[in-house]
């Protein structure tokens, strides 16, 4: 039996809010893993910032690695920012802060008993009961500084020991020249916000991709602001901020910057936020965190979420994939 208020999906789910936190909940911290044949359509088409793929058997192989190396995993809904509509499909973005334990072998090697929290996003296009499309941001960085892996030996690490037929679709290569899945699923189009605040933001960080520039902050930025970005790291102030956009675009030339997603949710007893979902194609061309300019293209996905006060951005919640960043420097 479907509900009225969420055309297309089982009864027992009051909103989009809600289907995601209980799907959620039963696949990871359930162990209901068989519930994603369930909840996904196949094929579904996921992209991360280092992988495209289409297969439903990719999403189950995915999830039971994870669980095996982390199996306390749990996931801390922070927030979901919703958008969309039944007949385009709705989409979530979905802000998970995860307490977990290395407890087990897999991509980060030995498991080494230590103690992790690790942030992702996920944007789902769910129609008719079942997640169709997903992007993807987990701040991997944040687990290998953790477990005391440098982000660049991860890096390395994971490109000599795939398989060469793995490289076709892993950040070792640019993922923009390789994926099937730039255009949504027939029927769905990107939602793009027309709140004044909103806009702003979205155009601030266009301006810093192309020009990055520190009085960009001043407009956009409440003088308190407080970012949480890749790796773990926190900033605070308009100075602080503006310099780690500064520092990630003076590194990383833009030949395009494409907003995917930009969303506004208002009236629910919580401040005015946004999620802002975008990708930049780039040319490694400077010298910082990531070494010294190897000439690569370089392909930036980014997911952004953030808490306005007064229109302007007081959080600010920044996922980037520093290893597949790094995978791309490195890649032969």
């Amino acid at each position: 039996m479907n509900n009225p208020n969420l055309p297309g999906f089982d009864a027992e789910f009051s909103s989009l809010d809600d289907y995601i936190r209980v799907i959620t909940d039963r696949i990871w911290e359930g162990g209901q893993i068989d519930d994603i044949y369930k909840y996904y359509s196949d094929p579904c088409v996921v992209e991360t910032p280092s992988s495209v793929s289409t297969a439903l058997e990719d999403v189950v192989r995915g999830t039971r690695a994870t669980l095996a190396a982390f199996p306390d995993r749990r996931l801390l809904a922070e927030d979901i920012i919703q958008s969309g509509d039944a007949a385009g499909g709705f989409l979530s973005s979905h802000r998970i802060i995860s307490t977990m334990t290395h407890l087990g072998g897999g991509a980060f090697g030995a498991a080494t008993g230590t103690k992790i929290h690790v942030r992702t996003i996920a944007d789902c296009v769910c129609r008719d009961n079942k997640i169709i499309h997903e992007w993807l941001v987990r701040d991997q960085a944040a687990i290998a500084v953790q477990i005391g892996v440098p982000p660049r030996e991860l890096a390395m690490r994971w490109l000599t020991t795939s398989q060469p037929q793995d490289l076709e679709h892993k950040a070792g290569q640019a993922v923009w020249q390789k994926s099937v899945a730039k255009a949504p699923p027939a029927g769905y189009f990107s939602v793009i916000s027309n709140d004044t605040q909103t806009q702003m933001y979205a155009d601030a960080i266009r301006n810093f991709a192309n020009h990055p520039d520190k009085n960009e902050c001043a407009k956009s930025y409440d003088n308190a602001v407080h970012h949480l970005g890749p790796a773990g790291t926190t900033r605070y102030g308009q100075v602080e901020v503006a310099q780690y956009w500064q520092q990630l675009f003076s590194q990383f030339r833009v030949d395009r910057f494409t907003v995917e997603h930009l969303a506004m949710q208002q009236g629910d007893g919580r401040a005015d936020r946004a999620a802002l979902r975008w990708r930049a194609e780039t040319q490694h061309e400077g010298d910082g965190l990531f070494g010294s300019p190897t000439g690569k293209k370089v392909e930036i996905m980014g997911i952004n979420h953030v808490e306005f006060y007064n229109g302007r951005v007081l959080r600010e919640w920044v996922l980037v994939d520093e290893i597949a960043l790094w995978m791309q420097v490195l890649a032969g």
